[in-house]
């Protein structure tokens, strides 16, 4: 039964379903509990996205090869996350990337046809998979914007902007530097770089995870770079 996995339920997927609505609308579809050891391939880079998947437990990465072969993590998932969920439907419904299980991992597996039978008899599931997979090409979006920048201060000062919304405002980085080297693309080490030569350059002060913008045309510039 669903309701043995209480986790389904902070599921953005099922945000605002009650758990008698979820096993009601669970019990007239088939779904299947997958289970994957610590380190195990759950998928590779363009296997047909067959289902819909909602990791209970446990944590995955996505991952994907370089042109050299070096391993790139792209990023972690964590319960009650979906996998690929931007990839269920559509012509072009591949895995963008490899799915590996971090730890021992456990999976909720719907079947696309019931999948849908999900969407037609909630109508608040179907509003949440909209917004989830809305959201997922904003996200992607924006990576792909924030890559687009040359430079290593080009990416952090759209960041940045991003972040304040181009005013030249306090706030509190909520990223680590790792973090921001994953979502890059990056060396860590070269993020540090970036931080000291724009704090030198006096466009911004960083202390801790404390930033200040002190030149707003000054980040602009990096854009161009």
């Amino acid at each position: 039964m669903i309701n043995n996995y209480p986790v389904v339920m902070q599921s953005p997927l099922f945000k605002g379903v009650g758990m008698d609505d979820l096993n009601n609308v669970f019990s007239s579809i088939h779904y299947r509990i997958k289970k994957y050891d610590a380190d195990q391939i759950i998928a590779f880079e363009g296997d047909e996205v067959k289902c819909l998947y909602i990791l209970l437990k446990g944590s995955v990465k996505g991952e994907m090869m370089d042109p050299s072969g070096k391993t790139i993590k792209i990023e972690d998932i964590l319960p009650p996350k979906p996998l690929a969920i931007a990839f269920v439907f559509g012509s072009a419904n591949k895995f963008p990337v490899n799915i590996v299980s971090n730890e021992p991992s456990e999976l909720l597996v719907i079947e696309k046809a019931d999948a849908l039978k999900l969407f037609s008899n909630n109508e608040q599931i179907l509003q949440n998979f909209l917004n989830v997979i809305s959201s997922r090409s904003q996200f992607l979006t924006q990576k792909i914007k924030m890559l687009s920048f040359q430079t290593i201060k080009g990416k952090l000062a759209n960041f940045f902007l991003q972040e304040t919304k181009g005013e030249a405002i306090d706030f509190v980085l909520n990223k680590s530097q790792n973090a921001l080297a994953e979502l890059f693309g990056v060396a860590r080490p070269s993020i540090g770089r970036a931080f000291k030569e724009m704090n030198d350059d006096g466009f911004i002060h960083i202390k801790g995870k404390s930033v200040r913008i002190i030149n707003i045309q000054g980040l602009r510039s990096y854009l161009s770079t």
